[in-house]
């Protein structure tokens, strides 16, 4: 099957199979220049590990560190008899699997439901299966509109909504590029509490509650999440909203477990990242634009990353290499210092108030916003020929 884009809002409904697999292979070879990670990781478990920062942490456990890997992740197999392609996550978990068993590191997958007991017991089925049996990483990256507690059953769905007010502010509509106004409502008790259930910090204690318990946390383990902050103009829709709350839920569950890990002289923290180009980032109001005029910032002064820029920058200059973690005053390690660089800041928000749909092009790389996004789905990949006929 001839496999093309097809979006429906902030998704492409499609994933293309060998450009998925060029997209891996590109940050596979990215970590391979940068060479070995020495005193890393051995044996890693990375919940949420098929897309985005939780692949960038599975890639580089692997061919940085040489870690064996077990990846849960919740994705969608091809349908042949339906046109119906894998989604994105499937096809990049074949390609890391493929090639990390080429080079004879332990990896197996686990696909299902994160928050359910039973993909627990079956990571940690796998983990027991592994060369150590046990894992001294554990990266926590899920991010999901819904949870089913495992426990009650009732089910919980996150809102991106503001808190107290509503929020009119410039945002960019990226089907049409337009620059347009958006006015998000506030959200009521119960929304902000759902966020919280689903994204917040409850589901990564559980986990660690489930490893300690089963006794596959290996002597001086650490895990860790990852988090946004973003700057002062996005607060209201972002830090300050929904999304927000979660995230300091997910701050303050960082604390509670990193009391446990010192049990097993281990540590637990959560990243602060840049802003990047997800599946996730491109729904929230503000952000798509934010994002496009930050792009062209960083691009030009030549410090622009993305995800296995960071996620390498992270294991080799603070979590190993013999380096130690550099934690802010609120106890959180930022790896977005190049975003939050006076002179960048400077720079976006002199953009900001001129940007217009008439100039969009020119005063932010709304180009680049567009690309990052299909080549999540394995779309505008070089080297691929995407009139080729390829099974899905």
């Amino acid at each position: 099957m001839v496999v093309q884009p097809k979006t429906k809002g902030f998704l492409c409904i499609t994933s293309h199979p060998k450009g998925c697999a060029a997209n891996v292979d590109a940050q596979i070879k990215y970590v391979e220049n940068k060479g070995p990670i020495s005193g890393s990781c051995k044996s890693v478990l990375v919940i949420g590990a098929s897309t985005g920062y939780g692949l960038a942490s599975r890639i580089v456990s692997a061919f940085g560190c040489g870690a064996s890997t077990v990846g849960v992740f919740f994705e969608r197999p091809g349908d042949s008899a339906r046109e119906r392609t894998a989604s994105a996550g499937w096809y990049n978990t074949l390609e890391f699997t493929a090639k990390a068993r080429e080079k004879g590191l332990y990896a197996e997958n686990i696909n299902g439901d994160a928050f359910s007991d039973a993909v627990k017991q079956s990571a940690i089925e796998a983990i027991k299966k592994s060369p150590s049996g046990k894992v001294d990483l554990i990266v926590y990256s899920v991010a999901s509109p819904r949870r089913t507690d495992p426990k009650t059953g009732e089910v919980y769905k996150s809102v991106l909504k503001t808190v107290g007010e509503p929020r009119t502010e410039k945002s960019l509509d990226t089907d049409n590029a337009k620059v347009v106004e958006i006015t998000v409502p506030a959200a009521t008790e119960k929304e902000i509490s759902d966020t919280v259930k689903t994204m917040g910090g409850e589901d990564w204690e559980l986990w660690i509650d489930a490893l300690d318990k089963a006794g596959v946390i290996a002597e001086g383990a650490a895990t860790l999440s990852y988090s946004y902050i973003g700057p002062k103009l996005t607060y209201p829709i972002y830090r300050s909203g929904t999304i927000g709350k979660a995230k300091e839920d997910l701050e303050r569950a960082a604390e509670r477990i990193d009391a446990k890990m010192k049990m097993h002289r281990g540590k637990a923290f959560v990243s602060i990242n840049k802003a990047l180009v997800t599946q996730a980032s491109a729904a929230i109001p503000v952000v798509p634009l934010y994002t496009s005029i930050l792009y062209k910032v960083m691009k030009e002064k030549g410090i622009h990353e993305g995800c296995i820029e960071q996620i390498y920058r992270l294991f080799s200059d603070q979590l190993y290499n013999g380096n130690c973690l550099d934690f802010d005053e609120n106890g959180l390690v930022r790896i977005d210092n190049f975003e939050q660089r006076e002179d960048v800041q400077k720079a976006v928000f002199d953009i900001w108030p001129r940007v217009t749909t008439e100039n969009l092009n020119e005063l932010t790389d709304f180009a680049g916003f567009k690309s990052e996004f299909m080549k999540l789905f394995g779309f505008g990949i070089e080297g691929v020929d995407y009139s080729e006929d390829v099974q899905i």
